[in-house]
Order: structure tokens, then C-alpha cells, then sequence
């Protein structure tokens, strides 16, 4: 059935005349708007006033037509914040439970090694203090990487102390003046940490070589490291305290080992300086350096009972040593007749004949010839 017999055939006509109006009003709009963008010599529009009414009237339109829009998308926002919250409030919930099993684990831990060190008497290193200070300036290089900070010697500030963020170690003051402080980044060249690793305790130097990421020289150890291990100050040496976070191992692309920094995890604004000299603060230099007989020369002089219970010891101790050497040479005499009871008879009826011939010792002739005459008288007196 054709267009024209259908129910239609009665609309065909004003809805082409309609499509006609419609196409001509838009031309002549189009015409108007052109013609009203178009300035004059003296720089103003031809139909500024025009079309400045046009906008006035049609601005509280747009406005209507554009308020569901708005409602719109406000209302997805809504939807969609909505949801987010319920998924972030989830995944808080989840982190949180198991934070706190590591939370209890932490104080159980540390309850622990409080015990051992008073078990041991392990003394602990003192609290160090610090001075905070602001990032002011920055001086970055191929080879230099160094910060000034607003603090100095005015606030007990020295050459060599460490400087932290709330991330970790981030370099050393190498400079101090009154109010400000130059400090040496990590990453600078000249810049010689000793660190740790953490979970096998091998020594090692970290380097700059003025990029993001320091070397690992000199590692002690075969296998003592491994990607992630952290890696902290080691102390040794006494320029830096002991276990101040740094960053993480990784393996570079030219093979070696370096360390991902913990303070490039946010800009270096706000930092702080630690007090830190040495190890000696434990101890004062004087009683280090003291001679070791220092201390006779300062003893409190003894009191009467002291001194007469030094002297009853001294005489307990010296009686002792003479009953002692009395009982040895006593055993000594009973103990020489009885090793030798034969030879000592022998000696006896002789010793007259001795006696006799000692004149004749003088003599050049031997001793032993001089008795031979004397039994020769002996036959004669029995007859």
C-alpha cells in the first residue's frame, strides 16, 4: 500500500510544510549569528545588542535544560562515591586485622628483648637529639646532589651529622653555618655510607655515583644479599647511629647491586638532625682516656677496723707460712735416716782412724798407706 493511501495521508502535507519552517528558521539563525560576529571600524559588533539579548534570554533556558544533566551526574558521583566507600572501608578493615596481629607480635617481641638485655645487662645507646629544619634550596648535577636547610650551628647543628626524613636516612651535614646547612645527599659522588643488610647482617658501602639509585660496594659474603633485603646504617665507624632505615636492595641493569632510596618516596621538605657525634657519648673522654692506677691515688683511707682486720689477716697469713715451712723441714729430718740405714755403721769404726791420720794429710804420700803398719804390733803383744 502506498505512502499516500495509508492513515498518513492526511499529516504528509503540514509535515513537510513544518520541515520547510524549521530548515529556513535555522538557515536565518545561522545567517543572524554570522553577520553578528562581524565588527565594524570601530571595533564594535553590528548586532552587539542584539545578540547580547539573545544570550540573556536563552541563559535561564540553558540553565533548565542543563539542571537533569547536572542531577545526573551528581547522582552517579554519588552512586559511585558510595560504592568506592564501601570497597575502600572493606579493604581499611582487612589491612587494619592484620596490622594487628604483627602490632602484638611487635610488642611481644619487643617485651622479649627487653628481658634478654637485662638478663645479659646489655646497655642500650642513648636517645639522640634532634633539630628540624626545612629544605631551601637544591643544587642537583650530573655529579652533585646537595640541599641547603634552615638550620645551623645555632641550634647545635655539626659537620657529619645525619639528616632523616619520616621515610629514612636521606645524607650527611658537610657544611654548617649559623642559621643554615649544607647537606650531601645519598646519591652525591662523594657520598660513603657504611650500611647493613638487614636479614643476614653483611656489611657492605653504599656509594654515589649521581643517580636515584647508590651502588653496593664491597658486600661481605657470598649470598648475603638478595632483591628486596633492606639495608640499614651499620654504625660502623661511630659517624652515623646503628639501624637507620635507607631502602631496599635491587639488581641494576648493569649487574651490580644498588639500593632504591625510602627517602624517594616524597619530596625532601621537612627534615630532621640528628645531634649524633660518636660512640663516645656513652662515656666521657676523660674516664676513656684515664691512666689505670688512676684510682689508688683517690681510694678513701681505711678505718680503724679496716685496718685491724688487714693486720690480723696479714698475721693469720704469716703464721700459717712458718707452721708450713716447720712441718716441711721436719718431715725432711725423719725422712733422711731411713732412706740410708747400712752405709751410716761402716763410717763409725773407722771415723778413730781417721781422726789419727788427719795430721798426715800434708804429707805428698797417700792417706791410705799410713795405717798399713799398725797391725804388726799386734802378734808381738800376744806372745
Amino acid at each position: 500500500m502506498a505512502f499516500r493511501d495509508g492513515p498518513f495521508e492526511n499529516i504528509k502535507v503540514p509535515l513537510a510544510w513544518t520541515a520547510a519552517v524549521v530548515v529556513v528558521v535555522a538557515v536565518i539563525g545561522a545567517i543572524v549569528l554570522l553577520l553578528g560576529d562581524r565588527t565594524t571600524s570601530e571595533g564594535g559588533s553590528t548586532m552587539g545588542a542584539a545578540r547580547g539579548g539573545f544570550e540573556a534570554a536563552a541563559g535561564p533556558v540553558g540553565g533548565v535544560f542543563a539542571a537533569p544533566v547536572r542531577w545526573a551526574g551528581a547522582a552517579r558521583d554519588y552512586v559511585g562515591g558510595y560504592f568506592f566507600a564501601i570497597g575502600e572501608n572493606r579493604r581499611l578493615k582487612a589491612e587494619i586485622a592484620e596490622l594487628r596481629g604483627w602490632r602484638d607480635e611487635a610488642i611481644a617481641q619487643k617485651n622479649i628483648n627487653g628481658r634478654y638485655e637485662a638478663l645479659l645487662g646489655l646497655r642500650t645507646e642513648p636517645p639522640v637529639p634532634m633539630a628540624t629544619g626545612r629544605a631551601i634550596s637544591e643544587s642537583r648535577g650530573p655529579f652533585s646532589n646537595a640541599k641547603l636547610i634552615d638550620v645551623g650551628s645555632a641550634k647545635g647543628v655539626r659537620i657529619g651529622n645525619p639528616v632523616v626524613t619520616e621515610h629514612g636516612l636521606v645524607g650527611r651535614v658537610t657544611g654548617v653555618t649559623g642559621g643554615v646547612s649544607r647537606v650531601v645527599l645519598l646519591t652525591d659522588v662523594a657520598s660513603r655510607t657504611p650500611v647493613m643488610i638487614e636479614r643476614t647482617d653483611a656489611r657492605a658501602m653504599l656509594t654515589g655515583d649521581g643517580g636515584d639509585s647508590p651502588r653496593l660496594e664491597f658486600i661481605r659474603g657470598s649470598g648475603s644479599i638478595k632483591a628486596g633485603d633492606r639495608i640499614l646504617s651499620s654504625g660502623d665507624g661511630g659517624g652515623l647511629p646503628r639501624g637507620l632505615p635507607i631502602g631496599v636492595a635491587a639488581k641494576g641493569v648493569d649487574g651490580a647491586w644498588r639500593v632504591k632510596l625510602f627517602s624517594d618516596h616524597g619530596a625532601i621538605d621537612y627534615v630532621r638532625v640528628l645531634l649524633f657525634q660518636s660512640f663516645g657519648q656513652l662515656v666521657s673522654p676523660n674516664a676513656l682516656n684515664a691512666p689505670p692506677l688512676a684510682g689508688l691515688t683517690t681510694a678513701p683511707e681505711p678505718s680503724a677496723a679496716e685496718v685491724g682486720a688487714i693486720r690480723d689477716a696479714a698475721a693469720r697469713r704469716a703464721a700459717a707460712q712458718q707452721a708450713q715451712a716447720e712441718r716441711a723441714r721436719a718431715a725432711a729430718a725423719a725422712a733422711t735416716p731411713a732412706l740410708t740405714p747400712a752405709p751410716v755403721a761402716a763410717p763409725t769404726a773407722a771415723r778413730p782412724a781417721v781422726t789419727s791420720a788427719r795430721p798426715a794429710a800434708s804429707t805428698p804420700s797417700p792417706a791410705p798407706t799410713a795405717p798399713s803398719p799398725a797391725p804388726a804390733p799386734a802378734p808381738g803383744g800376744a806372745a
